[in-house]
C-alpha cells in the first residue's frame, strides 16, 4: 500500500547536510529530507511532499534542540512554507560555508571516487545585498515576489535582503500581470535596469568591470550575479590556464567572453581562442567587447554541435576553459576536449554534482583533478561555485 505522510509531524534527529539545501534524517526506515534544520538538531518536522517512495520532504516547524550555528533569519519570509529563494538564512555565514564544503566533498567522493578536502571561501561584501540580478514574479494580485519552495505559489515581498538595495526597490515597486516577471539588474556603475514581461522599462545596456577591462552587455543577459565573482573567477582562471604565447585555447559556454579575454591576453596575437556560446546576443556583445583581439574567434551554437562540426577549424587545443550550465558539460563535450589533446582544463561549475560527474568522465580519459577552489558566490542559498583544474 502506498505511503503518504503529507501533513504528518515527525519528531526527529537531523543528520548530515545533503545537496539541495536540506539535511537528511530517517524515520521508520524512510529517508526524510528536512529543510530549515541544521545537522545535530532535534526538530519537529511537518511532511510537505510524499510521493510514496523511499523518501519524503519536510520542513522543520519547531526546534527542540538547536545547533550553536542557528541564528534568526534576517528575512521575515525565510521560513517553512514561505519564500523558496534562500536555504540557509537560519545558519551563520561560516556554518553555511561549512555546509556547502561538506556537500562538494560528498559529491566528489560519491560520484567521482575522489577524497578531497574542501574549503568554501567567502567573497567580499557580506551575506546580504550581494545579488545584483534578480527575477521577481507577480502573484494573483499583481504584487511581485518569489515562489515558495517547489511551488508555483508566489510569496509577495516588501524587500529581498540578499538583493542589492536599489535593485530590490525598483523591482518590488512595480506591479505586473499575474504570473508576469520583473527582471532587475544593478550594474557596476550603480545603474538599475528593469524589464517587465520582456519590455525594457529602464536602461538595457549594463556596464561591468572585470579582468582589467570595461564591459558593455545586455543588462539581463549572462553575467555573474555576485559583484565580486567575475573578477575573482577571471583571476583564478588566468592563473590555472597559464596558456603559453602562441597556444590554442578554447572558451566553452563563453557568455560575453570574460574568460576568452583572459586567454587572449595569454596566447597573444600568434595564438588563438575559440569562444563558443549558444546565445546570439551574448556572442554579439562578446564580439563588440573583444573587437581589438582578433585572436578570439566566435562560434554561435551549442557546444556539442560546434565541436563536432568539421568546419569549426583546428580541432586541437592546448588549454580549455569551460563554464557549463547547471546540468554540466556531459560526456560528449568531455570526450571532445580529451580528443583535442588539451593538457590543462579549467572547469567553472555552479553545481557540485554535475562537476563530480564530469570529473569522473575526465578521469576515464586520463585527466586528474589537480586544484579545486570553492566560493560562496550565493550566500544564504545552497548554491556554491567551484573552479577545478584538471591535467593530463
Amino acid at each position: 500500500m502506498k505511503q503518504d505522510w503529507t501533513g504528518r509531524e515527525l519528531e526527529l534527529d537531523v543528520g548530515a547536510v545533503a545537496h539541495g539545501g536540506h539535511c537528511v534524517s530517517r524515520v521508520e526506515g524512510r529517508v526524510v529530507f528536512v529543510r530549515h534544520a541544521l545537522p545535530g538538531e532535534r526538530v519537529v518536522a511537518r511532511v510537505t511532499e510524499d510521493a510514496g517512495k523511499s523518501f519524503c520532504r519536510a520542513d522543520a516547524v519547531r526546534v527542540l534542540r538547536a545547533s550553536e550555528d542557528r541564528v534568526t533569519p534576517p528575512c521575515p519570509v525565510a521560513g517553512p512554507g514561505l519564500c523558496g529563494g534562500c536555504d540557509w538564512q537560519h545558519a551563520t555565514p561560516a556554518a553555511q560555508r561549512a555546509l556547502k564544503a561538506a556537500v562538494v566533498a560528498e559529491q566528489l567522493e560519491r560520484l567521482a571516487g575522489i577524497t578531497w578536502p574542501v574549503e568554501v571561501e567567502d567573497l567580499p561584501g557580506g551575506a546580504l545585498r550581494w545579488r545584483t540580478r534578480v527575477r521577481f514574479v507577480a502573484g494573483r494580485d499583481g504584487r511581485p515576489g518569489l515562489r515558495a519552495h517547489r511551488s508555483h505559489r508566489v510569496i509577495p515581498l516588501e524587500d529581498c535582503p540578499i538583493t542589492a538595495r536599489a535593485a530590490a526597490g525598483a523591482g518590488l515597486a512595480r506591479r505586473a500581470r499575474p504570473g508576469g516577471e520583473v527582471e532587475v539588474t544593478e550594474d557596476a556603475a550603480g545603474t538599475v535596469h528593469v524589464r517587465r514581461d520582456g519590455r525594457q522599462l529602464r536602461g538595457g545596456l549594463a556596464a561591468e568591470r572585470a579582468a582589467g577591462r570595461d564591459w558593455r552587455l545586455a543588462a539581463h543577459g549572462f553575467w555573474q550575479v555576485h559583484p565580486e565573482a567575475a573578477e575573482t573567477f577571471a583571476a583564478v582562471v588566468g592563473e590555472w590556464a597559464a596558456a603559453a604565447t602562441g597556444a590554442r585555447a578554447w572558451d566553452l559556454y563563453a557568455g560575453v567572453g570574460l574568460f576568452a579575454s583572459v586567454l587572449a591576453e595569454q596566447v597573444g596575437p600568434a595564438g588563438s581562442v575559440l569562444a563558443v556560446e549558444s546565445g546570439r546576443r551574448a556572442v554579439a556583445d562578446g564580439e563588440r567587447n573583444l573587437a581589438e583581439l582578433p585572436q578570439v574567434q566566435w562560434r554561435c551554437g551549442r557546444v556539442e554541435d560546434v565541436l563536432s562540426d568539421p568546419d569549426t577549424g583546428d580541432a586541437r587545443a592546448d588549454v580549455v576553459v569551460l563554464d557549463p550550465p547547471r546540468k554540466g558539460a556531459g560526456r560528449e563535450v568531455v570526450e571532445a576536449i580529451a580528443a583535442a589533446g588539451a593538457e590543462r582544463v579549467v572547469y567553472v561549475a555552479c553545481d557540485p554534482a554535475a562537476l563530480a560527474r564530469d570529473v569522473a568522465t575526465f578521469a576515464q580519459h586520463g585527466y586528474r583533478l589537480q586544484r579545486l577552489r570553492a566560493f560562496d558566490a550565493f550566500p544564504m542559498t545552497h548554491h556554491v561555485e567551484c573552479l577545478a583544474l584538471l591535467v593530463r
